[in-house]
């Protein structure tokens, strides 16, 4: 009864451009599921794990770098899908390297199997890790690695053994293109 109510640590969740279409936007690779379920189911799962989910979405490029930022000191990680912006937003990039918090990218849909523009994300370098091609999923998975992440002092040590960024290319998309799987 003595011990203070501590606050939940912070999960911001950031979604890109066009997002806010989602259930209806070329369901076929996409899904049916809207971005209001997906935010809601986020939400759901991560009061059972002991977390709190903040949610954003915006189409605008420099909406989603201001949110980044104010992540910092705020948030415990970072779980985006910066839609178009992952194969063109050096901006984006930089915002995460620089807020530093865990972050996980995220993708409805697999990346490495649609257009060739599309396999090269200049996040992936800056990020823990990327799901990608398993639908709404994705988000629940990417939520709880990085619940994990977060809560347990330790389960992130592959964290501290990654190359420092700005000399790694991201290696899943350099594996997807080779056929080579990742160990």
């Amino acid at each position: 009864m003595n011990e203070a109510k501590r606050a939940k640590p912070v999960i911001a969740v950031i979604h890109g451009p066009n997002l806010n279409l989602l259930g209806t936007r070329e369901p076929h690779l996409y899904g049916r599921t809207t971005l209001r379920e997906i935010d809601d189911g986020l939400k759901a799962r991560g009061a059972e794990l002991g977390v709190a989910v903040e949610t954003f979405q915006s189409n605008h490029e420099g909406a989603i770098i201001d949110r980044v930022q104010q992540a910092r000191g705020k948030a415990a990680g970072l779980l985006v899908n910066a839609g178009g912006l992952t194969h063109t937003s050096v901006s984006l990039r930089d915002a995460i390297a620089a807020v530093k918090l865990p972050t996980i990218e995220v993708h409805l849909s697999n990346l490495y199997a649609r257009e060739e523009f599309r396999h090269r994300s200049f996040l992936a370098p800056v990020c823990l890790g990327q799901i990608a091609g398993l639908g709404a999923i994705g988000y629940r998975l990417a939520l709880d690695a990085l619940a994990r992440l977060v809560l347990e002092p330790g389960a992130g040590s592959a964290r501290s053994s990654q190359p420092d960024s700005s000399q790694v290319k991201s290696r899943a998309a350099t594996a997807s293109k080779k056929g080579i799987s990742q160990k």
